[in-house]
């Protein structure tokens, strides 16, 4: 293709196991110069503008005011609290709740692919994108159900394991060459853009220790998949440098509001959940966190990570 979205096979393959030899080992990507942001997007918003692309972690489902019901967009999810603070002149949002890196190429209901919102001017591009990818609701409803029948050990770990190795980190691995399609296509579409990759939050209480029944997995169940989670992210930071991007880290600034702290302090809502949010997915509290992490980011300048 044109942009460059489809590579040659060979070279496909080559990418897909350096990337993958990466991951294995658990390299560290060296930092690498992010090009140049076109309009100011480096600085203050003014002359930015600005394209999100995301899953729910980006849309916020159910946190009031809802904008789009196809996509459970919010416009206070963080893209919409991040374009309001830096004043950009152009802003448009079409991250879309249950998105996967396909949803970058093709429609979802009246979401158009969100590739599509990227024009050679856009100079600034958050995407957060990758959860889907790997079956993160499926993931939560079955170490639920795993759970409830098991809750003093390690049934979700087990069952991900029974083989003998890992599928959850395998399909991770195996996302990382997904993630980077998408990065090389924004980057084809919009050359100057100054890209941001952003993480996921932290889910799970970051000491290991579990909420049973609030959060119904097996006790030894939540180290696991909080390492799951830490997993995902560092492919996505990794694969951001290989790209040239920039990566946000979300899980930090969040680390202590997880889904089983009490409703006062939590930014995460757990699987019932009492603030408008969509089970194990952020509140507006955690909106609010991401957006401070984005901006904080942007305020950083170019090439650092």
């Amino acid at each position: 293709m044109a942009d460059g979205t489809y590579p040659g096979g060979a070279a496909r393959r080559r990418r897909a196991v350096a990337l993958g030899a990466a991951l294995g080992g658990c390299a560290l990507v060296a930092a690498s110069t992010t090009p140049a942001a076109a309009n100011g997007a480096g600085g203050h918003g003014h002359g930015t503008r600005y394209v999100s692309l995301g899953d729910s972690y980006t849309s916020g489902p159910f946190i009031p005011q809802q904008v789009d019901a196809n996509c459970a967009r919010s416009d206070h999810n963080y893209p919409s609290l991040v374009a309001a603070e830096r004043r950009v002149t152009a802003f448009k949002d079409v991250s879309c709740s249950g998105a996967t890196t396909e949803e970058m190429w093709k429609p979802q209901g009246s979401n158009a692919p969100q590739l599509n919102a990227l024009q050679r001017d856009t100079d600034l591009v958050t995407v957060q994108i990758g959860g889907n990818d790997i079956g993160f609701g499926s993931i939560i409803q079955t170490c639920a159900r795993l759970g409830s029948q098991d809750p003093t050990g390690n049934p979700c770990e087990r069952y991900y394991g029974s083989s003998g190795v890992d599928q959850l980190a395998v399909t991770i691995v195996r996302t990382a060459p997904k993630i980077d399609r998408v990065l090389r296509a924004v980057r084809a579409r919009a050359p100057h853009a100054r890209v941001l990759v952003v993480g996921y939050p932290d889910l799970l209480p970051d000491d290991g220790s579990g909420c049973f029944p609030s959060v119904p997995f097996g006790a030894k169940d939540f180290p696991y998949l909080r390492d799951t989670g830490k997993r995902l992210n560092l492919m996505l930071r990794m694969v951001a440098a290989w790209n040239h991007a920039e990566y946000v880290d979300t899980y930090g600034p969040t680390r202590g509001h997880d889904m089983c702290k009490a409703p006062e302090d939590r930014w995460i809502e757990p699987l019932q959940p009492a603030s408008p949010a969509a089970p194990a997915h952020p509140n507006a509290k955690g909106e609010e966190a991401m957006a401070g992490a984005v901006l904080a980011r942007l305020g950083q300048g170019h090439g650092r990570r």
